[in-house]
């Protein structure tokens, strides 16, 4: 055997591990499904970026920018990442404060409406059951490529790993897995990058080389390749595409349930405000290193097929044998970490949200939800073999569902005291059927809808219509009303001064790392990239744009963190010492 394969094995071996030692310290409901409610924000981060990243980022997107769209997908970055301060911000906190022990609780709550809980949990079974299948996929196909074995055997192996790991630890395993394999594959990502840029002859002679590429023309253009035989005839439709499905990952962070859900295991506000501007800023600098290095290996290999399997290639063909070992390795970890979030957030809304019954106790709660994430991890295995692989599609369908479905009912259910539970109910609804709906018409060739009326903006301003129209004839509960009132009053203990000047250190540094981000995007992208295809500079080209857009959204995301902070907790934290 490789040195891949037992490369792989010991990675799957150290998971399996840590997971039965967080098993052991599972002693009921809250540690099993929100790590008893003391994460600290390294393993907040760490569960944020590895449970968004999982395959689609280390397989499908490098393989998209290796297909000729690498700053393109920095279009939709730059709008995405900026889902995690403004979910944290104006969502999470308030979701924190609620100490449900899922997100369909929480609206359940908001709503006083048990028909809530159960419509929000179908919608993460149904969503995660499909992103848990791409991702699956993803790392069965990881594991057939590196050892050689069938993809069905392979299939089973992965599904075998996160699903006997996930039965057992429940939370707590989840998040300290994916601290872990996140500090692997962001170390490993940056220490590779090198090695695939060496062929090239270094930063500057692999993006002239790629500027002037004839198989791949526009390769790196901020636009990629348009025209005959490309995903977009136009630049213009390509970057409509990129910031609407940006918009709408952008919702998905900040809403999401395998997102938000994070923020109920951290300790206090601070942590889940924190942790959301390191994981943006995070995945900011790691989405450049991906999609470049994806779009280089080109100049040594134009011909990889499917293009998902070109960083596994490039591990294995491109790099010293322990750093491919490492980079496989840091790959399979985030397919895992991925798996066993998702599989966990499907069996805890089944037993929590759809089918838990009051006379339950504790313990008969802990174990349905065990056989019931056997159930879906079952489910998962027979679709992710009859499926074919599709990791990218099937991600961005998912994802998006949550978008057009949760997006408007989540930030309403804070910032809005006139929406009605029958209007949330129809409207999340709404969303979620006329994304599908449309989706499917589209697939099939029924509908052909243009690139600025994709299925998640339907499906969202379905659902915003819905709320309104509703909101106008029903209303809201005094139940719903009082509970609306309690988490909008900010805990006295989230007022301590010394944590405030803490959390104001994280966006000033996200701030200066996003105009840094932008310097260095312009002087060693924009402008060689004009230099290579023999055009005179311009500060207004598309290009520059792009270098100058990027870095300055993650400065936006910062500012509005420090003002957030200053205005939620510190002038609170002033009034507080006056009063004294």
């Amino acid at each position: 055997m490789s040195i891949y394969f037992w490369g792989l094995v010991i990675s799957i071996a150290v998971y399996l591990l840590v997971g039965n030692y967080a098993g052991r310290k599972v002693q009921g409901l809250d540690d099993y499904y929100v790590a008893g409610r003391k994460a600290p924000t390294l393993l907040i981060v760490g569960t944020l970026v590895a449970s968004f990243l999982s395959t689609n980022a280390f397989l499908a997107e490098t393989g998209f920018a290796y297909d000729g769209y690498a700053f393109l997908m920095l279009a939709l970055v730059a709008v995405n990442t900026s889902g995690y301060v403004i979910g944290a911000l104006f969502f999470g906190r308030f979701v924190r404060r609620s100490e449900s022990l899922t997100i369909p609780e929480f609206f359940a709550k908001r709503f006083d409406s048990r028909a809530m809980q159960v419509l929000a949990g179908y919608t993460t079974v149904i969503g995660l059951t499909a992103y848990l299948l791409a991702v699956t996929q993803g790392g069965s196909i990881l594991i057939s490529d590196v050892v050689g074995i069938p993809y069905g055997v392979a299939l089973v192996m992965v599904w075998l790993g996160y699903m006997v790991f996930t039965l057992y630890s429940g939370s707590r395993g989840v998040v300290l897995t994916d601290t872990i394999m996140f500090l692997l594959f962001t170390l490993v990502s940056i220490i590779a990058l090198p090695y695939l840029l060496g062929e090239g002859g270094g930063w500057n002679a692999t993006l002239t080389a790629l500027a002037s590429s004839e198989a791949k023309p526009g390769i790196i253009a901020w636009h990629g390749l348009t025209g005959e035989g490309a995903l977009w005839s136009s630049g213009k439709d390509a970057l409509i595409w990129a910031l609407m499905l940006g918009a709408s990952w952008s919702l998905v962070l900040a809403v999401s349930p395998w997102q938000t859900s994070r923020y109920l295991m951290a300790r206090s506000e601070h942590v889940v405000v924190r942790s959301a501007c390191i994981a943006g800023l995070v995945l900011a600098a790691l989405y450049v290193v991906l999609l470049f290095g994806g779009a280089a290996v080109n100049l040594v290999n134009p011909n990889i097929s499917p293009s998902e399997r070109v960083m596994v290639w490039a591990g294995m063909n491109m790099m010293p044998a322990f750093i491919g070992t490492l980079l496989i390795s840091g790959i399979m970890a985030a397919a895992l970490s991925s798996c066993s979030t998702f599989l966990s957030l499907i069996g805890f809304s089944v037993s929590n949200d759809i089918i838990k019954s009051q006379q339950w106790t504790e313990h008969k709660s802990l174990r349905m939800s065990r056989y019931i994430m056997f159930a879906a991890a079952l489910v998962s295995l027979i679709l992710a073999y009859f499926q074919p692989p599709a990791v990218m599609w099937i991600t961005y369908f998912a994802g998006t569902l949550f978008a057009s479905s949760w997006g408007p009912v989540a930030f309403m259910s804070i910032w809005s005291r006139r929406i009605s539970a029958p209007a949330a109910f129809v409207g999340m609804l709404a969303g979620f059927l006329i994304n599908i709906g449309a989706k499917l018409l589209d697939n099939a060739g029924v509908l052909s809808l243009p690139v600025y009326l994709d299925p998640f903006i339907l499906g969202f301003f379905s659902n915003v219509i819905c709320i309104l129209v509703i909101s106008r004839f029903t209303q809201p509960t005094k139940a719903a009303l009082a509970y609306f009132e309690t988490i909008r009053q900010t805990p006295k203990e989230e007022l301590d001064p010394a944590e405030v000047k803490k959390t104001l250190i994280w966006p000033v540094i996200v701030m200066i790392s996003g105009l840094t981000i932008a310097g260095l995007l312009f002087v060693f992208y924009a402008m060689p990239y004009a230099a290579a295809v023999g055009r005179e500079f311009s500060l207004f080209s598309g290009e520059s744009l792009l270098s100058i857009g990027y870095g300055l959204s993650v400065f936006c995301v910062g500012l509005l963190a420090f003002w957030q902070v200053r205005r939620v907790y510190g002038r609170k934290t002033a009034q507080r010492a006056t009063t004294r």
